[in-house]
């Protein structure tokens, strides 16, 4: 670490990140933050004032070592900066793309108290990318401990406890339902946000360690909770949440509707936009008018990935106005850049189609606010008389997602609450059922992917534990 004085230190300003023009994204899927040179990362880095109890560490939900990477980074010793960064992230050039971090650990930075928060999720991001393109993995091999974990489901939350799994020494084999490991950060994220060659790296880092992969093999079906453990010491289910909710309106079953799961995956994960080079079509939006309703990050990835598609105009309807809306502060900036028409205050009450039975219109009721609900944001009311009808192509259907009930049917005495989330004891992700632990979105409902992660490693320890002594667990 340099000698340059706090007081100097605050004063650099921070980095941003350098992006593809607007007008030149709208016409291509590649990745639209082109991250940081080696100089501006590293000037970057030199406003971090390493606080000596520093709050980003305890933002971070994996509790990632953040003052101690980038104090390597800023000395130019990136192979230990690193190190350090995949000590506790098995993902870290993913969560340098797509994790929140102006909610989690750039939201208590010391910085931002009078000015802008040093840029960690930048800084994540090219380490990770440097050790893809120009390091090596130089974690010790861990003596071996002759147990085996299955995880159930290959998403953030099944990657980072494999991760952790395999570096306590124990035989790890990752069983995913689909032909592609990577779960919602395949089929979900879209290539401009998080490219697959990323993913698919820290796959392949995490394979090459020692990590088994089975694909096309849905636990549940393919085989049941109960013959795993026949095999397997301890089993984690993360299988996320990925059965979409629909709006139940009249119309919904009009062709030109479609769940944001099945619209994102067969773009992402089965390149529908460059049918029929790929095998799997979308519908053609091209010149058309497409809506997406919902206000979350995969309302924005399903709207931006319409406008790359060729809608000639792609909206965005939601209920609440633009200050309550979930998404990433980032993402909603780009759709704006990207020229997203966003429509607030209106909920939609019906679809109409042609009588062929394609999707024509829909009416939405203009909304206000009234009073908080049980969310904290101020409940959206419908204005009396107040409705109105859009031309629509093709509608998106982004409100969320509930748990596939598939592991929990075939699985009886396996506990879930009401909406069929895995019931577990927080303090260590073990469920009702002994050997079995859970964790991501299939327990707490659709989060972000460094919330599966945290939940992932926090399983991973209480395996370990449980591995080492299953005669004192319940």
């Amino acid at each position: 670490m340099s000698e340059l004085p706090i007081k100097d230190r605050m004063k650099i300003p921070r980095h941003h990140m350098i992006e593809q023009d607007a007008k030149q994204r709208t016409a291509n899927f590649k990745e639209v933050n082109l991250g940081y040179t080696k100089e501006m990362a590293l000037a970057e880095a030199m406003r971090c004032i390493q606080c000596k109890n520093p709050p980003c560490v305890a933002g971070c939900p994996v509790f990632v070592k953040i003052p101690e990477f980038i104090r390597k980074l800023e000395t130019g010793d990136l192979a230990e900066a690193a190190t350090i960064l995949k000590m506790d992230n098995t993902l870290p050039a993913v969560c340098g793309r797509v994790c929140p971090q102006e909610e989690q650990c750039e939201r208590v930075c010391t910085l931002g108290k009078k000015g802008e928060a040093v840029a960690v999720g930048y800084l994540e991001r090219f380490v990770a990318d440097w050790l893809r393109d120009y390091g090596k993995e130089t974690a010790p091999a861990p003596v071996k401990s002759g147990k085996k974990v299955a995880i159930v489901g290959s998403g953030p939350a099944g990657l980072s406890c494999a991760g952790d799994l395999l570096r306590m020494g124990h035989a790890v084999t990752v069983f995913e339902a689909l032909h592609e490991i990577g779960g919602v950060l395949m089929y979900g994220i879209p290539e401009f946000r998080l490219p697959k060659a990323i993913v698919q790296a820290e796959v392949e880092a995490l394979r090459k360690a020692g990590v088994e992969f089975v694909t096309d093999y849905v636990i549940g079906l393919t085989e049941t909770v109960d013959e795993l453990l026949q095999k397997f010491a301890a089993v984690f289910v993360g299988v996320g949440a990925g059965l979409p909710y629909f709006l139940n309106i009249p119309g919904e079953q009009l062709v030109g509707v479609y769940s944001a799961n099945e619209f994102l995956t067969r773009v992402n994960l089965m390149k529908a936009y460059e049918f029929p080079k790929c095998d799997t079509p979308v519908f053609e939006v091209k010149g058309k008018q497409v809506a997406v309703f919902g206000g979350g990050n995969t309302a924005m990835d399903a709207v931006r990935t319409s406008c790359r598609l060729g809608a000639a105009r792609a909206m965005i309807i939601y209920r609440r106005t633009e200050k309550e809306l979930p998404a990433r502060i980032e993402e909603v900036k780009h759709a704006k850049e990207e020229g997203i028409e966003f429509i607030f205050l209106a909920a939609p009450v019906e679809f109409t189609g042609h009588d062929n039975g394609w999707l024509k219109s829909v009416t939405v009721q203009k909304m206000e606010l009234g009073e908080p609900d049980a969310s904290g944001r101020r409940k959206p009311v419908p204005i009396p008389g107040a409705l109105e009808t859009i031309p629509l192509d093709a509608a998106i259907i982004a409100i969320g997602n509930g748990s596939n009930p598939i592991i929990s049917k075939t699985t009886p005495d396996l506990k879930v609450n009401k909406w069929g989330n895995i019931l577990v004891d927080e303090k260590s992700m073990k469920s009702s059922k002994k050997g079995v632990f859970a964790g991501g979105d299939i327990v707490t409902g659709g989060a972000t992917v460094i919330l599966a992660m945290g939940a992932g490693r926090k399983a991973a320890q209480a395996i370990d534990e449980y591995l080492k002594k299953p005669e004192i667990w319940s």
